[in-house]
């Protein structure tokens, strides 16, 4: 497809130097070298290797890290996304014990668990999610579980399976407005992202927080940002995370423009108003990032971080 069918024909890609708010520190230290051990030891996949996450280094230091269940080949074909791409082979009903007892060894207080989209399965993967959540709660009943899960095609009985288990927190990221799914998240939906958010409240009423995440940094418009953040708040999203768009190689979408750190501000401010309890928005925010100070402790909108973000 042709970008500027998408972007527009006078949307050029970004060329010049990542902006100075880009540097962190290179992975290492010896909580990451003991994580990034264990996680190869036990046959495990991270969404943090696996999607070349900037944050690597601060979160596995701090001994946190997300979880990709159902192996690392995807059936889909995101042009933003850094995990491979073709038919998956993985097939290992012991992996719900094998991620639990990591997140045990790891004494985790949050744990996130996400896969790769699975349309190759007759219930998208839905299966695999229950079988860790279950073990977790047996090994770490004292750890929340978040779980960032695909769209499943917007079929609801594997939906109702995810969330009848009660993860703590329910995440579905829509990554981009809706002009540029067919760009950026082609066999996906915009809608149909919001229909599984909105289900997934209905389910689990007030025991499940709903949250959802966007890129910027492909050629949308703030305008356009608010527009999308109003329909996921209307789709009954409490927990909301925005970030900057990095490439990860060549052959995936160019970076259209760099936000600007008081850009990310200003959307954190509209998002407060439109009435979401948690908001982390930022260049280097990420779905999964500090994902436990994500999970609203207070009444909507009465938290520390909304009154900051709406001074």
């Amino acid at each position: 497809m042709d970008p500027s069918t998408i972007l527009g024909p006078r949307v050029e890609p970004y060329r010049g130097r990542k902006p100075p708010w880009f540097k962190v520190p290179a992975p290492g230290g010896p909580k990451y070298r003991e994580l990034h051990d264990m996680i190869e030891r036990e046959h495990l996949h991270t969404v943090c290797q696996e999607a070349a996450c900037p944050n690597i280094g601060e979160c596995w230091q701090r001994g946190t890290a997300t979880f990709m269940i159902l192996g690392d080949v995807c059936t889909r074909r995101c042009g933003f996304c850094n995990v491979k791409t073709g038919t998956p082979t993985w097939n290992d009903p012991l992996e719900p014990a094998r991620v639990a007892r990591s997140v045990a060894r790891m004494g985790l207080r949050h744990a996130v668990i996400t896969s790769v989209d699975r349309d190759d399965l007759a219930d998208y993967g839905a299966s695999a999610f229950v079988g860790v959540i279950r073990q977790i709660r047996r090994q770490s009943p004292g750890c929340k579980v978040e779980v960032l899960t695909p769209d499943f095609r917007g079929e609801e009985m594997p939906l109702a399976k995810v969330v009848a288990e009660r993860p703590d927190v329910f995440n579905h990221n829509v990554e981009v407005v809706p002009r540029l799914y067919p760009l950026a998240r082609r066999g996906s939906r915009f809608d149909r992202s919001c229909r599984v958010l909105r289900n997934a409240k209905e389910l689990g009423g007030d025991e499940v927080v709903t949250k959802s995440g966007l890129m910027v940094g492909l050629g949308e418009s703030f305008e356009e940002m608010v527009d999308a953040l109003g329909t996921l708040r209307a789709h009954h999203v409490q927990v909301l995370t925005i970030g900057q768009y990095l490439r990860p190689t060549k052959d995936h979408l160019p970076i259209v423009r760099y936000w600007h750190p008081d850009e990310f501000k200003a959307l954190q401010r509209a998002a407060y108003e439109l009435g979401f309890e948690h908001v982390a928005a930022g260049p280097l925010v990420r779905s999964s990032y500090h994902a436990d100070e994500h999970v609203p402790q207070e009444a909507p909108g009465n938290g520390p971080m909304a009154a900051a973000a709406r001074a």
